[in-house]
């Protein structure tokens, strides 16, 4: 069995989908059945298909038909936190049905990759937050960071914060959609210096979402071997 990943961010919109997209096209077409979970989806519903379009876009990624209670348990019509939606709309963000959910889900598949929602200290309840939940799954993270001036510390505060909770850390991807950050070759030299974690490769910007052009660029800039072992 390969160990499923838990897909954390340094912040949001750092593209946590976008690559997690991108690791289920290639593992798939490594021969890998891969299975995906988004535990917590929020903002505006679709008016068909899944609820949450980020759900939608990772199950085409990894051509599964699982049924949307498995891949997203959870929606909040609220582009927030589960906290927040708690509060705001008073539903209860449910652990125990995540849990159960993800259970299931690995009975499915070789490999579950599981898209988490915003950073690694987004609440999800009083005291409960994407660093608890990702310890409760018992999954290694992989952390998605950008190039923008202010990721360093982004990144650093992630590491730390998973070295607090125990999650052991896979490695770090740069997602590098930003037109002005830091250079690539310094930045990984400054982040796995500072981090003491491997930095698992960069993903430039791409157009072509197209599964061919996925694989492509993911394969040749990922370190594969690394994910997988």
């Amino acid at each position: 069995m390969l160990n499923s990943l838990f897909i954390t961010g340094t912040d949001t919109d750092v593209g946590k989908t976008y690559v997690a997209v991108g690791l289920a096209v290639t593992l798939r077409k490594m021969g890998i059945d891969v299975g995906v979970m988004k535990p917590f989806a929020a903002g505006t519903a679709q008016k068909t298909g899944f609820k949450s379009e980020d759900v939608e876009i990772l199950a085409n990624a990894a051509q599964v038909n699982d049924p949307e209670m498995l891949l997203n348990p959870q929606f909040f019509p609220i582009a927030a936190s589960p906290y927040t939606a708690l509060k705001n709309l008073k539903i209860k963000p449910n652990i125990k049905l995540i849990l159960n959910q993800f259970k299931k889900l690995s009975k499915l598949h070789s490999m579950i990759l599981v898209e988490g929602m915003g950073g690694i200290m987004t609440p999800i309840l009083q005291d409960y937050y994407v660093t608890n939940l990702i310890k409760d799954m018992k999954l290694p993270t992989i952390i998605i960071t950008r190039t923008k001036v202010g990721t360093v510390n982004h990144t650093v505060m992630t590491c730390k914060m998973c070295e607090k909770y125990k999650i052991p850390v896979k490695g770090i991807v740069i997602n590098n959609f930003d037109t002005n950050g830091y250079n690539i070759k310094e930045l990984k030299r400054d982040l796995e210096n500072l981090t003491n974690i491997p930095v698992l490769g960069s993903i430039p910007f791409i157009d072509d979402m197209s599964d061919t052009s996925l694989y492509r660029v993911f394969k040749k800039n990922i370190d594969f071997k690394s994910l997988t072992s």
